[in-house]
C-alpha cells in the first residue's frame, strides 16, 4: 500500500487515521474507526524501512494525540493564563512529543518484520506492548487505549479476564486481519481476532457476587465551584458552606462523598467551618469522604512541609489516601527551579504536591474497604487493580473543571467505567462539575448528574465480593496470548521465504 503512495500522502493518511480513533472513543463511540486506524497504519507500514516507518508512525501519533488530547489547550489557555499563541505552541509540543511513541512503535515494527512470516501478528503485539509501555514510562499516560472502544458491546466481557489490554489486542487483531483481507484477499488472518471475539461471547457477564446485606445508601455532591474562584483564600468559607448546604438533606445516607480538593485548604484551616457539620454526621452515623490537600512535616521542603493530594474519611470511619500518580504541571512542575515563574501556567494553584513516602491502604468504612483513586489515577489499570483486590467498592474523585466543555470529562468517565468492569465492583465518582456518576460492576452507568449543576446524586449500591480473573492474574492473560501470537509469527531470518517475500520499502 505505502509503496504506491507519495510520502506526503502517506503522512496525510497516517495523520487522518490517528485522528479518527478519537471518534471511536467517548463521547462519539463510533467503534468501526478503532479498526480503521490501526488497519490503515498497518497497511502503510508493513513494507516500510525503519526510518520511513518512524516518520509514518510519528504522523499517525500526531493525529492521534492532536485530536484525542486537544483539551490540554483549555487548561493552558483558560486556567494557565497563556496567550492563544503560547497555549497553542505548548499544546503542539505536547502532542508532537507524545507522537514519538508511535514513531518508535513503527520503527520497532519495521526492524522486526524480517524475523517473522506473519507481520500482522507482530504489528498487533507491538501495538499492545506500546500501550502498556506508555502506562508507566515517565510516570505514564495510559489515555485513549483502544480497548475502551468495546464498552457497552458484547465483547466487553474480555475486560474482567485480561483488562483493557486484552480488548486492545482484540481490536488490533481484527483491524490487521481486515487489512489483510482487503489488501491481499486473504481471510485466514481474520481467524485470531474472530476466535477471540467468539470467546468473548461465551464468557460470563459477572465474576463477582453482591453482598446484599451490606448495601449502602450513598450521596455524591457535585458543588460546581468555578475553578478560578476555588483557590482564593477569601472564598474558603463560602465554598465549604455551599457544599454543607447541598449535603445536609443527604445527612441520613450511609456515605456522602465530596469531589477532589472539595476542601480547598488543609483541614486545620477548614476545621472551624467543618467541625459542626462533621459532629452532626457523627451523631447520625453518616460518613463523609472528601478530597483535600494534606500537609505533613518535612524539613527538607520549603516552609518545612510536604503536601499531598489526598482523600480523607472525616466522620464515622477512618482512613486517608495520598495520590500516587501526579499530573505533570498540574500537580507538580518538572524542572521546578528552572520553570517556576516563567509563565502563569507553571504557577498553577496547588502544583507543588508530592508523592507519598509509602504505599497507602484502602479506606475503611465499617466492614467495607473502599479502593480510592484521585482523578487521573483511575486511568491506571494496574494501580486500581492493586487496591481493588482488597476492597469491595471503587471510589474516584475528580475535578474536570480544568478542561471546560471539552471531550476530556467524557473520556475520563469512560476510563472509570472500564475500571469498574475489570474489577467487578461498583464505582462511585464524585466530581466538581461533572461527570458525577454511579457505575455498576458491569460498567454500565446507574445514575449520572447533569453537567455544570450544583446537585446531589443519590443511589443504593451493593459491595461486591470475589475476584475477577483480571484481579487474580493481572496482565498475564494478555501477555501469554501475545507470546503465543509471537510464536505463531516467528520464523528464522535468512530463509528462502524471506528472500522471496521481502518487498522493497518506499
Amino acid at each position: 500500500m505505502s509503496a504506491r503512495c507519495p510520502r506526503w500522502l502517506t503522512a496525510l493518511l497516517a495523520l487522518a487515521g490517528g485522528a479518527g480513533i478519537t471518534l471511536a472513543l467517548a463521547p462519539f463511540n463510533l467503534w468501526p474507526l478503532a479498526l480503521l486506524g490501526p488497519a490503515l497504519l498497518y497497511g502503510l507500514q508493513r513494507y516500510q524501512r525503519p526510518g520511513t516507518a518512524f516518520f509514518t508512525g510519528w504522523a499517525f501519533g500526531t493525529g492521534f494525540w492532536g485530536a484525542g488530547v486537544s483539551w490540554v489547550y483549555v487548561s493552558i489557555h483558560t486556567y494557565g493564563n497563556a496567550s492563544i499563541a503560547l497555549a497553542s505552541l505548548l499544546t503542539g509540543l505536547f502532542v508532537v512529543a507524545l507522537g514519538l511513541l508511535f514513531a518508535l512503535q513503527g520503527w520497532a515494527f519495521a526492524r522486526l518484520t524480517g524475523l517473522v512470516q506473519q507481520r500482522w501478528l507482530l504489528f498487533a503485539v507491538i501495538w499492545v506492548g506500546f500501550e502498556w509501555l506508555r502506562s508507566w514510562l515517565l510516570t505514564g499516560f495510559p489515555w485513549l487505549l483502544l480497548g475502551y472502544t468495546w464498552l457497552d458491546t458484547p465483547l466487553q466481557t474480555l475486560a474482567p479476564v485480561g483488562g483493557v489490554w486484552l480488548l486492545s489486542l482484540l481490536t488490533v487483531l481484527l483491524a490487521t486481519g481486515l487489512a489483510r483481507l482487503v489488501l491481499d484477499r486473504k481471510p485466514l488472518p481474520l481467524l485470531p481476532g474472530a476466535l477471540l471475539a467468539v470467546l468473548a461471547l461465551l464468557l460470563p457477564n459477572q465474576w463477582t457476587r453482591p453482598q446484599e446485606d451490606a448495601a449502602l445508601d450513598v450521596a455524591l455532591i457535585q458543588p460546581n465551584i468555578p475553578q478560578l474562584a476555588k483557590w482564593q483564600p477569601d472564598n474558603l468559607t463560602a465554598i465549604l458552606q455551599q457544599q454543607i448546604t447541598l449535603s445536609l438533606p443527604q445527612a441520613d445516607a450511609d456515605l456522602i462523598v465530596w469531589p477532589e480538593t472539595a476542601i480547598p485548604a488543609t483541614f486545620e484551616r477548614a476545621a472551624p467551618v467543618l467541625t459542626p457539620f462533621l459532629d452532626l454526621l457523627d451523631a447520625r452515623g453518616t460518613a463523609l469522604i472528601s478530597g483535600f490537600p494534606y500537609a505533613e512535616a518535612d524539613p527538607t521542603r520549603p516552609h518545612g512541609q510536604r503536601f499531598h493530594n489526598s482523600i480523607g474519611l472525616f466522620s464515622n470511619g477512618q482512613g486517608i489516601y495520598h495520590k500516587q500518580r501526579l499530573v505533570p504541571f498540574g500537580e507538580y512542575v518538572p524542572f521546578e527551579n528552572q520553570l517556576r515563574g516563567l509563565i502563569d501556567f507553571f504557577n498553577l494553584p496547588m502544583s507543588s504536591f508530592s508523592l507519598p513516602l509509602s504505599d497507602t491502604a484502602p479506606l475503611q468504612l465499617g466492614e467495607q474497604a473502599i479502593a480510592p483513586a484521585v482523578c487521573y489515577e483511575i486511568a491506571y489499570p494496574g494501580l486500581v487493580r492493586s487496591l481493588a483486590v482488597d476492597s469491595e467498592l471503587l471510589l474516584t474523585v475528580s475535578n474536570d473543571t480544568w478542561f471546560g466543555r471539552s471531550i476530556a470529562p467524557d473520556q475520563h468517565l469512560q476510563l472509570a467505567r472500564m475500571r469498574a468492569l475489570e474489577n467487578g465492583r461498583w464505582l462511585i465518582r464524585a466530581t466538581n462539575n461533572g461527570l458525577t456518576a454511579f457505575v455498576r460492576p458491569d460498567g454500565r452507568i446507574a445514575a449520572q448528574a447533569p453537567v455544570d449543576a450544583a446537585i446531589a446524586l443519590r443511589q443504593h449500591i451493593t459491595p461486591m465480593t470475589g475476584l475477577t480473573p483480571w484481579q487474580r492474574f493481572g496482565l498475564w492473560p494478555a501477555a501469554l496470548l501475545s507470546g503465543l501470537l509471537l510464536l505463531l509469527a516467528y520464523r528464522r531470518p535468512g530463509t528462502r521465504h524471506a528472500r522471496e517475500h521481502h518487498r522493497p520499502a518506499v
